[in-house]
């Protein structure tokens, strides 16, 4: 009995070994993938048409013929990452590539391309903010970032002056608007029905805003941001939409229906309140009692599954660091609401529960 639990004891200082070891080393992933982008692997093995060849593989990549004996090793962990797949039959001695779902996703051409967040979440100056987090706790002042303590400028600001971060958190916004408006459309079209109006707060180039005019060709699309955001998109509107600039937390054009595409997480609860409260007099100064269509994520959605929590998770960490916001729970969400003078929501998952689209009523 004595060895069996000598045993299971060091059975399981080895298990929490690894489990740390693969935290440590969690970073290995997410550079492999970059390092793998921006050598254009993903897309020479979706051209190449077939199960590629590790030989064709590295005689088609942009590599030292020194580094060639390297490839192998970086191709083993994105597939042990699920990024490739390996084809090869017991037959064949080479591997074989073949892209996965979601690798898929980061092809260059795909409409729906997520290269742009990593660009953004790997850029140095994002990095840095991380080795602030302690001293950020340490801090009287939580009115500041981690992001703000390291640059001294808030997150806005920084990308304003950054004109590579700008671009890439442009392109990423918009590449997840085609997304989000391609599933909400799909799976939401009731929210939508009936509305003779709508304003996207927020609402950047009018990706988001263009989807739902081109669908419901009967409601009046307004995408309202900040003056400078939409100065070069005014007068190419299409016939039931146009840009309108100005202060969100001023105040909002009116409309049947305000849409918040992943605004309020960026933002205090304090702010949120403030800003649903000119949402309110958006949707009530023609007399009527509209909706504010909220898409953002709903903490431990009880649809979600565990992966999709992971992702809610990592998002929460990442306001922290970057803004002042924050991802919600249900009861986080209704706070905000009530204290708004709103009277009633609807919550409905749209991305495995990720995102989540809400309805809130006065």
């Amino acid at each position: 009995m004595e060895s069996n639990d000598g045993e299971d004891h060091s059975q399981k200082l080895l298990l929490a070994q690894t489990h740390i070891w693969n935290h440590f080393f969690s970073f290995i992933n997410s550079m492999s993938l970059k390092c793998a982008i921006e050598l254009n692997i993903l897309d020479v093995v979706h051209n190449y048409g077939q199960p590629m060849p590790l030989s064709e593989l590295i005689a088609s990549l942009p590599i030292q013929p020194s580094k060639a004996a390297f490839v192998p090793r970086l191709m083993r962990i994105l597939t042990h990452s699920g990024f490739f797949s390996n084809q090869n039959d017991d037959d064949q001695q080479e591997e074989r590539y073949v892209l996965t779902n979601s690798s898929r996703l980061l092809l260059k051409d795909h409409p729906f391309c997520m290269t742009p967040f990593l660009d953004v979440l790997l850029d140095p100056n994002l990095v840095k903010p991380w080795y602030q987090l302690s001293n950020w706790f340490k801090k009287c002042d939580t009115n500041k970032s981690p992001l703000e303590m390291e640059h001294g400028r808030a997150f806005w600001e920084f990308a304003s002056h950054d004109q590579k971060l700008s671009n890439s958190f442009h392109e990423a916004m918009t590449s997840d608007s085609r997304l989000i408006a391609s599933v909400v459309i799909e799976k939401c079209k009731d929210t939508f029905e009936g509305l003779e109006s709508l304003v996207d707060v927020g609402g950047g180039n009018g990706t988001m805003a263009k989807a739902i005019a081109k669908s419901f060709p009967n409601v009046e699309c307004i995408v309202f941001d900040l003056p400078h955001v939409v100065a070069g998109f005014q007068g190419s509107s299409d016939k039931n939409m146009k840009y309108v600039g100005g202060d969100m937390f001023e105040a909002i054009p009116s409309a049947d229906s305000v849409l918040l595409k992943c605004i309020l997480h960026n933002w205090s609860d304090e702010d949120c309140v403030k800003l649903l409260k000119k949402c309110k007099e958006a949707i009530m100064k023609k007399g009527k009692k509209g909706k504010v269509i909220i898409i953002d994520m709903v903490v431990g959605n009880e649809n979600g599954d565990n992966g999709s929590l992971e992702t809610q998770l990592y998002y929460d960490m990442a306001m922290m660091a970057f803004v002042t916001g924050k991802e919600r729970t249900e009861k986080e969400w209704a706070k905000l609401f009530f204290s708004s003078g709103f009277s009633n929501y609807k919550i409905i998952p749209i991305l495995m529960s990720s995102r989540s689209l809400i309805e809130v009523y006065p």
